[in-house]
């Protein structure tokens, strides 16, 4: 995974490069403050419905799955068509086997097909016709704004940054 979030933003034709932890955080709640994306009921059940079967413990921000969604659609946007299974195998880990070595593990393609559902839902992503997914226009507009919001609120934490030395 890059550590940066490149994507050019059509009307002015100039790149714009933003932090991933930075677009993730700031997309995640944009999304759970408009209300729209559904959230699972089992969502708090984590530890028991293996969101990550080689995990031992249930994640710790109860918001995970505005994160997820938030990290899917950049996946997406990035990459314009990827399936669950593709989803599954870059949210996977390593699975700690005791002595033996360890090995790759995937997520749970049931959370990754659950937050996709959703985010199609809303309008953020569409089918494509080998099953996969895309953004849709609607979606690619709202992650544009975003990311060019994340980048000027960096540059104005580097400005003030180099007015206080």
């Amino acid at each position: 995974m890059p550590s940066n979030f490149i994507q050019s933003v059509q009307d002015q034709n100039i790149e714009i490069t933003c932090s991933t932890e930075a677009f993730i955080v700031v997309y995640a709640s944009h999304l759970k403050w408009s209300g729209k994306l559904e959230v699972p009921t089992w969502s708090h059940l984590t530890a028991q419905t293996g969101i990550m079967s080689f995990k031992e413990l249930a994640p710790y921000d109860s918001d995970w799955c505005y994160v997820r969604a938030a990290a899917v659609a950049r996946h997406i946007y990035l990459r314009k068509d990827a399936g669950i299974d593709a989803l599954t195998k870059i949210h996977g880990g390593r699975n700690r086997r005791g002595n033996r070595p360890s090995h790759h593990a995937d997520s749970s393609a049931s959370v990754q097909r659950k937050v996709c559902q959703s985010l199609e839902k809303i309008g953020v992503l569409e089918q494509t016709d080998n099953g996969g997914r895309r953004i849709s226009q609607d979606g690619q507009r709202d992650l544009d704004r975003i990311a060019t919001a994340v980048v000027e609120a960096a540059k104005e934490e580097e400005e003030e940054e180099e007015e206080e030395e």
